[in-house]
Formats: C-alpha cells, sequence, structure tokens
C-alpha cells in the first residue's frame, strides 16, 4: 500500500508545479516568438528560468511566476562564486565529443597531446588568431581545427589549400597564428572538407569563432584565458 501511495503523492505534489510552468510558456512563446524548451524555478523564490531555443541556439532568461516580466542575465551565486547562467548553458550546449567528425579538422598535435580539444576557427578572426598564439605556448596539446572561414568567406580557399598542403599542422599554424598570415602555395582545389564544415557548424549553431569544444563536450564561444584554459584542459585530462 505504502508502495502505491508514494508515486501518487509525488504525482500529486509535481501537479502544481508543472501547472505554473505551463502557465509561463503559454504567456511567453507567442510574446517573444520563440519556443520555449523548458522552464523550471530558479534558486530566487518566486524567479522562473526559461530556457529558449532561438536561431542562435539555447539561452536562458528569467521571469516572474505569471510571465509578465522577463529579465535576461548572469544568475551569480555570490558565496560559492559560480555562475549558474552559465552552467544551465553549458548542460544544454553541450555534445558527445566523440561523434564530432574529427577527419573533417586539421589535426595539430604538440607533445603527448593528452590535452585534447577542438576548435571551429577562422584564420582571418582576429580572436582567432589570438587565441591560436595562446594554444602555441600549452604543451602536450592535441587540437583539431575545423577550418570554418565565416569571417573572410572570399578568403575560403586558403583554408582549403591549407587542406590540400603536405603538412596540414605547420600550414594552419602559418596561416592562422603567424603575426603576418602566410598563405599556403598549395593548390586550393584538391578533394576538402571546408564546404562540410561550414554544414556542420551551422548543425551545431556555431555562430561566432572562435568556438571550442572540449573533451566532456562543454562549448565554450569566444577565447580564454591562457591559465583558465590550461586549468580546464589540465582537469579534464585527467579525468580521462
Amino acid at each position: 500500500m505504502r508502495l502505491f501511495c508514494l508515486p501518487a503523492l509525488l504525482f500529486l505534489v509535481a501537479l502544481p508545479a508543472l501547472a505554473q510552468e505551463q502557465k509561463i510558456r503559454e504567456a511567453l512563446e507567442p510574446r517573444l516568438g520563440v519556443k520555449v524548451e523548458g522552464v523550471q524555478p530558479s534558486p530566487l523564490p518566486g524567479i522562473y528560468e526559461v530556457r529558449l531555443q532561438t536561431l542562435d541556439g539555447p539561452k536562458i532568461v528569467y521571469s516572474d511566476e505569471k510571465g509578465s516580466y522577463v529579465f535576461t542575465g548572469r544568475l551569480i551565486d555570490v558565496k560559492a562564486e559560480r555562475d549558474l547562467t552559465e552552467e544551465r548553458l553549458q548542460k544544454h550546449t553541450k555534445i558527445e565529443f566523440n561523434q564530432l567528425p574529427l577527419d573533417l579538422a586539421v589535426k595539430v598535435q604538440r607533445g603527448n597531446g593528452k590535452r585534447v580539444l577542438a576548435m571551429f576557427s577562422d584564420p582571418y578572426c582576429p580572436y582567432c588568431r589570438r587565441l591560436e598564439q595562446t594554444l602555441l605556448q600549452i604543451d602536450d596539446l592535441t587540437v583539431y581545427v575545423f577550418m570554418y572561414p565565416v569571417i573572410r568567406p572570399d578568403l575560403a580557399d586558403h583554408s582549403r589549400a591549407v587542406w590540400c598542403s603536405k603538412d596540414r599542422a605547420k600550414a594552419w599554424i602559418e596561416l592562422a597564428a603567424n603575426e603576418k598570415p602566410k598563405v599556403p602555395t598549395a593548390s586550393a582545389s584538391c578533394a576538402n572538407p571546408v564546404d562540410k564544415v561550414l554544414e556542420l557548424g551551422r548543425s551545431l549553431r556555431v555562430n561566432g569563432t572562435p568556438t571550442l569544444y572540449f573533451a566532456n563536450g562543454e562549448k565554450a564561444s569566444g577565447g580564454m584565458e591562457i591559465g583558465a584554459l590550461r586549468k580546464k584542459l589540465d582537469e579534464l585530462a585527467r579525468l580521462k
């Protein structure tokens, strides 16, 4: 009897919460013009986390209990020094790293390569170039570079020429990390994956460069300071 009553009791307790979430969903979807993927209480009393699916990927906003007010921004746990909004976004943008088509990427390895990273990068993106120079300072690293020429699509043949080069890793570094880009001398007409990578990036909602994917599948957009990047890579290498 107790085993029967417990699920029923839990169901009855959950009903008001489900009704509340549905009310917020119905209030916001027509007003915001985007799909509400999920609603749940936030750590703040009376405030709900609302997860939206936009053209740029998942986005989190916050709402009152009626869906009358919406605000955006970061929810920070000051005591624990945690960015709760970022943690939730990372959860919903994670991928299975091993399912990435790594055969479409230029593999750049230094040392034993135990630290692993995948990156969508455009050689003519200033932030990408800065990150490339940062990565050169990290030893024992394997970077799978998905060449993603969206900043200067007119120069996409430079990325194709990297793939056609005898030493792709060297050609990429000289193009993307040198102070002055060195365009590969190889022809850009060989079979190359650049168009497939562009399709892959769109399917993953990669809307800016650089975009990083760590070995645990977490996504990070934009560059990272070398200390934070090395710490992240070390933590994941130990877990592996």
